[in-house]
């Protein structure tokens, strides 16, 4: 079968580091072909806080994936996450170039749009923060407002709206330098949550209003559509993780088998037939640990309202709450945890619904997972990316000058 593309994506994750090939086959299908795991110790609340280890976990996590697609890649497109991420919304306004000739209009071109948007990102940042994605939401000819694409259109004045995020330097760089060490090339470097809801939302999600929510490890992602475009974006600093220490420290058993708990027997509305105690090894001997499935959900419970009442504050502060006529779609490791869409629903008082990847061939079984949601996502921006210009289309800016200051610091490091 003859293939058109060869795309890779992995996901840095606090708890873990997941690596994806996937191929875009002659009929346009998506065969994933290859799927790496391996425990993250490198990072932490997704920022890197060990150079070693976060690289000797994406080599191990991609080689895992070359041998089971039996084929070695390049270059990677990396997701990046993290509560210095920080996103604002601006506008810029611009005349319209006038074409040659006597009777020509004023005609909208590329490179009008191209100005507008570059006007619309110049906002004041810090010495220490740099442009990850600016995303246009919608443009305004004249007095005509929310026009999705004005590339052909008449006008003497044209604004372009668009969502900023910014992102920590020196974080992306540690990412650029571990993924540089572990002997890969790196092809672009994406938001997590926008990368998750290319896998899990609808484009009908998108236009009516959806917040979508990614439960990672160490992070809680949120991202915010409406009317087809992205309207917020930011990053809580807590996720699955601080449940599970939440676990370990009350009923003092060690961090690996408070996960294995959680997955296993944790459960945020609880059966009432599931009330028998039951037991678990401790930490200083063999002779077990009396659980009590109550207490354990009343442990994860807690934890679990705390994140979300986080994010509630978040979607209130932005006043967006009654913009989400299609509700909430959570999704990452953490939606996972049985009862999470019931909590969410009590929490926000909308519908809410677990985002799987979709759209799929090939290992479905292995991705169809909400934890791989971020990694499916990356390797569809990696389809849309094919001519380096932005986020499937709309990204018109990327990464060309962080690429740059990117290499150019590294290369002074390693020369």
């Amino acid at each position: 079968m003859a293939f058109a593309g060869r795309f890779i994506g992995v996901d840095l994750g606090t708890t873990k580091i997941s690596a994806i090939i996937a191929e875009l086959d002659e009929n346009g299908e998506i065969q994933v072909v290859g799927v790496g795991n391996t425990i993250s110790r490198g990072l932490r609340r997704g920022v890197v806080v060990n150079i070693d280890k976060t690289t000797d976990a994406i080599r191990t996590a991609v080689e895992k994936a070359e041998q089971q697609a039996g084929i070695k890649v390049r270059d990677v497109y990396v997701g990046i996450a993290g509560d210095h991420i920080r996103s604002i919304n601006s506008r810029g306004v611009i005349a319209v170039s006038r074409g040659p000739g006597m009777g020509r209009s004023n005609e909208i071109t590329q490179n009008d749009v191209d100005r507008v948007i570059e006007a619309a990102r110049a906002v004041a940042l810090p010495m220490d923060r740099e442009v990850l994605h600016v995303l246009p939401q919608n443009f305004t000819v004249d007095d005509e407002s929310k026009i999705p694409e004005p590339i052909g259109m008449s006008g003497l004045r044209l604004e372009a709206d668009v969502h900023i995020i910014t992102g920590a330097i020196a974080s992306a760089q540690n990412i650029y330098r571990c993924v540089r060490n572990a002997g890969l090339g790196l092809r672009g470097l994406v938001l997590e949550p926008l990368a998750s809801s290319l896998a899990v939302l609808t484009d009908d999600e998108k236009e009516l209003g959806v917040a979508l929510l990614d439960l990672g490890g160490g992070t809680t992602d949120i991202a915010v559509f409406y009317e087809g475009s992205i309207r917020h974006s930011s990053v809580i600093g807590w996720g699955g993780m601080s449940v599970t220490r939440d676990i370990a420290a009350v009923l003092g058993i060690p961090v690996e088998k408070s996960e294995l708990l959680k997955l296993e027997r944790g459960d945020i509305f609880p059966p009432v037939s599931d009330k028998e105690p039951f037991e678990v090894q401790g930490t200083t001997d063999d002779r077990g640990h009396t659980v009590d499935p109550v207490i354990l959900s009343e442990i994860i419970r807690a934890r679990m309202e705390e994140i979300f009442g986080m994010v509630l504050r978040e979607l209130k502060r932005v006043d967006c709450m009654d913009s989400l006529s299609a509700g909430i779609v959570v999704t990452g490791g953490g939606s996972q945890l049985k009862g999470t869409a019931e909590l969410a629903r009590l929490i926000f008082g909308k519908t809410v619904r677990i985002g799987v990847p979709r759209g799929l061939q090939g290992l479905v079984d292995t991705v169809h997972n909400p934890a791989f949601a971020t990694g499916v996502g990356l390797i569809l921006y990696g389809m849309g990316d094919t001519d380096e210009t932005g986020f499937i289309g709309d990204d018109t800016v990327v990464f060309k000058k962080i690429f740059k200051l990117f290499k150019g610091w590294f290369d002074g490091l390693v020369n």
